[in-house]
């Protein structure tokens, strides 16, 4: 049966009402399009009685919080921002497992998320979690993947009871219900982007410092892939960006010598996240990429690109 993304939107905005009643809740709004989608849902059906949090993390993408700012203005969303950017970075300092800062990322928002519901005396809070979150972390007879931050990264005892609209839903589908709610294509086409930012695309220590470097990176990526893509040279991919290896390589700068990161240029194709293809990128298009990074992003001198496919790989790198 096809998705009815009309009735969907009834029936979620329908349940939300019944579960939270007259209580008041709080919206995790990260600025994609999943918890965009349930941010909307949530303020159609509780109106006053929601507030959309931002959970500024040090982590997100260049001009996330400046996008979740107008969205929000523009869906007359009632929006409240944190700074927790120094939360975050002290939590996750000398931490290297990947699986342990998933751990570290989910718990820390949801102690924030508590904290900040007291002042609005919420009971709930709503996410954006999509299937492919609770399949990967695992649990029951599921092996785990790896854990969403959402999920298996959540704390055992919480202070906030979950509602999770698009907890069956697809990607392509959160596509189609952002797209019947008339947001805007900057965010129903809106490539993901991880819960946990960009910790999951630093390899190692994540620090305020390879965290800039890295998002100059991915910047450049967007960049050129969307602008090869408007211009008809390549194909959009379903996601793109860069990631930061812990290790660093001998290069040259000027007629010196120097030691720097290397970048992981990621790209590829997919429908729901659960499996995916890197895309064949022309390598006209890459040399670009890789120009303006080393030449745009100092502490970075060389650049790869990633030709796995998921399995065996991830999208992320972590």
């Amino acid at each position: 049966m096809a998705f009815d993304a009309k009735k969907f939107i009834e029936k979620q905005v329908a349940e939300i009402k019944k579960t939270v009643g007259n209580s008041k809740a709080v919206v995790a709004m990260s600025g994609g399009v999943d918890s965009t989608v349930v941010s909307v849902l949530g303020s159609r059906a509780l109106n006053n009685n929601l507030t959309a949090m931002f959970v500024d993390t040090g982590l997100m993408r260049a001009g996330e919080r400046e996008q979740v700012e107008s969205i929000a203005k523009q869906a007359g969303i009632n929006l409240r921002i944190i700074d927790a950017g120094k939360q975050f970075f002290e939590k996750l300092s000398g931490v290297l497992e990947p699986e342990r800062k998933r751990k570290i990322i989910g718990e820390l928002f949801i102690r924030i998320f508590e904290e900040e519901a007291k002042k609005t005396k919420a009971e709930f809070l709503l996410q954006g979690t999509l299937a492919p979150d609770w399949i990967e972390s695992g649990g029951g007879k599921r092996a785990s993947i790896k854990s969403h931050h959402n999920v298996g990264g959540l704390p055992e005892k919480m202070g906030l009871k979950l509602v999770e609209p698009l907890r069956d839903c697809y990607k392509h589908e959160a596509r189609l219900l952002a797209r019947a709610l008339g947001l805007p294509p900057s965010i129903s086409e809106r490539q993901p982007f991880p819960g946990p930012g960009l910790a999951v695309r630093i390899v190692g220590e994540v620090t305020s410092e390879r965290a800039e470097i890295v998002r100059k990176a991915c910047k450049i990526v967007e960049e050129e892939i969307e602008k090869a893509a408007a211009s008809g040279e390549a194909e959009r991919p379903w996601q793109y960006f860069a990631s930061l290896l812990c290790s660093k390589t001998v290069g040259v700068r000027g007629d010196e010598r120097a030691y720097q990161y290397v970048a992981v240029v990621r790209a590829v194709r997919s429908l729901d996240g659960m499996t995916a293809n890197f895309s064949q990128l022309p390598p006209a298009l890459l040399q670009r990429i890789s120009t303006r990074i080393t030449n745009e992003v100092r502490d970075i001198g060389r650049v790869v690109y990633d030709v796995t496919n998921k399995p065996p790989g991830t999208i992320e790198l972590e």
